[in-house]
């Protein structure tokens, strides 16, 4: 995957397009793991490497501080971290 400006662009508008299939396909209404396995496999679909639940160590001034656990990480480049509300 490029990693310069406009083929990040291209990446994110990618993943908002998924984004908004699954929100018109589901509706509202489900647990966050359901549009979380619905975007993932909508990513795929797409050709894109996508890895749910990935863990990531935090680290502050060199030292870790902490892990992460990453709803979805998209190409090794795009964090998604998916919220479900009430409709």
């Amino acid at each position: 995957m490029n990693t310069d400006a406009h083929g990040l662009n291209a990446l994110t508008e990618k993943v908002i397009g998924c984004a908004y299939r699954v929100s018109n396909e589901l509706g509202c209404g489900f647990l966050e793991k359901v549009y979380e396995n619905a975007l993932a496999h909508e990513i795929r679909k797409c050709g894109l490497l996508v890895e749910q639940q990935k863990p990531i160590v935090v680290r502050y001034d060199g030292v870790i501080v902490g892990e992460y656990c990453a709803d979805l990480v998209i190409e090794n480049l795009v964090l998604i971290e998916l919220k479900a509300a009430k409709g």
